[in-house]
């Protein structure tokens, strides 16, 4: 009763509680981050992993812009429900090159954490232009006016310095020639040899089926992409970190 009596006492001082309330997150907030200054690395490096193309990244721009990280999260948890519908658990490097990460929070629809491949880009294209169609219940609004959106790569060079800014290891190499990949990865009869030594298993060909570069193409290249870096059937855990 004693302790309850005093633990009364800063029930009734808004001054203390916030002061305890104050060293009490503190105290949690130190035991939580102190020990990362110890780590010699906080993300395993994992082989496979690289920045996002110059197509792929404009992709990521459309997904953000539209909204797609409310309804779609990008992190499948070690559970083995999850691990059974998704495919491997998301590992922290399959997201370091993400500003910001799109780990999501919320799923009115499925995890995208390993959706390349997965689909035809037909599919895709269908399911952007009338969710319904493919997917009775769902409650995805249309999207087909992206294929009416078209792109330039015009800012595609800029976007990617922003990124270098952050730590993206963008090389000049890669900024300067970042029109040229952006043009050339819906074109499979370009020259794209230069595109796939900078961006391994960037995947090159015409994503919508049109002329010209639309948003649609942009938006495609990214999900097409998402969960193919890493080969899972070699990948060995660190157990060290």
């Amino acid at each position: 009763m004693a302790i309850l009596d005093k633990h009364a006492v800063l029930e009734k001082n808004v001054t203390l509680l916030a002061i305890f309330a104050f060293l009490v997150v503190t105290v949690g907030g130190i035991v939580q981050i102190a020990p990362l200054f110890w780590l010699e690395n906080t993300i395993e490096d994992v082989e496979g992993v690289r920045p996002y193309s110059p197509l792929e990244l404009a992709g990521r721009d459309v997904y953000i812009r539209e909204g797609c990280y409310v309804c779609h999260s990008q992190m499948i948890r070690p559970m083995r429900d999850e691990v059974e519908r998704y495919g491997h658990y998301s590992l922290a490097a399959e997201s370091k090159y993400d500003h910001p990460f799109q780990w999501g929070s919320k799923r009115t629809g499925p995890d995208l954490a390993r959706v390349g491949g997965r689909y035809s880009d037909d599919w895709h294209l269908v399911h952007l232009r009338d969710p319904q169609s493919v997917v009775p219940e769902s409650v995805m609004p249309k999207y087909g006016f992206l294929e009416n959106r078209l792109i330039d790569g015009e800012h595609i060079e800029e976007l990617m310095a922003t990124h270098r800014m952050v730590g993206v290891p963008y090389t000049d190499e890669m900024i300067e020639n970042a029109s040229a990949d952006f043009a050339v990865q819906v074109d499979p009869d370009g020259d794209w040899d230069g595109l796939v030594e900078r961006y391994p298993g960037a995947q090159v060909r015409n994503f919508d089926g049109q002329p010209g570069i639309s948003e649609t193409d942009a938006l495609i290249a990214y999900l097409q992409m998402l969960g193919t870096l890493v080969d899972f059937s070699t990948f060995t855990p660190d157990a060290s970190r």
